[in-house]
């Protein structure tokens, strides 16, 4: 059984079951770096020191400071943000229930699973994930995680919920700023016939086994030729120019999507011939170490 990041309880209304969050992502499959001594290939680590003295700092010294003025800082020990137990410290506590089209995309922020912990929780948790199902309705409520209070959106997913971490309205940049300079264009119908008829062509399904970390496969192919002593080439790409006539290029770009319409067919995974190199198997992860960056 996975790890999980949290462990509380789920609360609708009067009714409570004990339920467990986990990361619903992960990074650790992508390749990392070391930072590395030039001239001697040895690793370096960070060493904190004081900003006046110079002199470094021994862990059990170190100790968080919020800043009131310049040079002047109230101390915060670990015992006094533990202290701080809201109720969303251990209870996500659903607060009202919206439509879940409603919620802007933009307030999306880090997605988790959310699964009963015990075989006790298991009926009142179906209890609330069917009726959320039925209503057609995403729960919100809040959580406390990394000591920091977070609202949090509820969908039923399979046996389970899908639980998304989202961002206050302070953290989302409003869009008029970019979008205010933007003009509007009076389209010909013959443009947006051609468009509309290119989209149509090249539509499929969603298909996320079909993607292809193409720039990690660039980055594994060049480890590999680098721990085998052999040159590494990228070919260049040439960057696209603006396009002068419109009409034209969608002609070509219609020609090309092909004369059949192929509405629905499966799209075509991203080419994995990314880079040129001389390495004949396909790229793995090196495991044995880590690369200077």
């Amino acid at each position: 059984m996975p790890r999980s990041s949290w462990k509380g309880y789920l609360k609708l209304s009067l009714v409570s079951c004990a339920v467990a969050l986990y990361n619903a992502s992960s990074a650790s499959e992508r390749v990392s770096f070391n930072t590395l001594n030039r001239k001697t290939g040895n690793r370096l680590k960070q060493n904190l020191v004081d900003s006046v003295s110079g002199e470094p700092v021994d862990t059990a010294d170190r100790v968080k400071g919020y800043q009131v003025a310049k040079g002047q800082y109230v101390m915060i020990e670990d015992a006094d943000l533990e202290a701080l137990k809201i109720e969303s410290t251990r209870t996500i506590e659903i607060e009202t229930f919206v439509p879940a089209a409603e919620i802007d995309e933009i307030y999306l922020d880090s997605p988790y699973y959310l699964a009963p912990d015990d075989k006790v929780a298991e009926e009142a948790f179906a209890v609330i994930r069917e009726a959320m199902t039925k209503k057609k309705m995403a729960g919100i409520g809040r959580i406390v995680l990394n000591r920091r209070e977070r609202m949090l959106m509820l969908q039923p997913r399979e046996r389970g919920m899908l639980a998304t971490t989202l961002r206050y309205p302070y953290e989302v940049r409003q869009d008029a700023e970019y979008f205010e300079g933007i003009t509007d264009v009076k389209l010909p119908a013959a443009m947006l016939d051609i468009a509309q008829e290119i989209i149509g062509r090249m539509s499929g399904h969603f298909e996320p086994d079909t993607f292809s970390d193409r720039y990690e496969e660039a980055v594994t192919a060049m480890l590999r030729a680098k721990q085998a002593g052999q040159v590494f080439a990228v070919p260049e790409q040439a960057a696209p120019a603006n396009v002068v006539n419109i009409m034209d290029a969608l002609k070509k770009s219609l020609e090309a999507a092909g004369s059949d319409s192929v509405a629905g067919r499966r799209p075509r995974a991203p080419s994995k011939k990314a880079v040129e190199a001389p390495v004949a198997a396909p790229a793995r992860k090196p495991k044995a170490r880590k690369a200077a960056r």
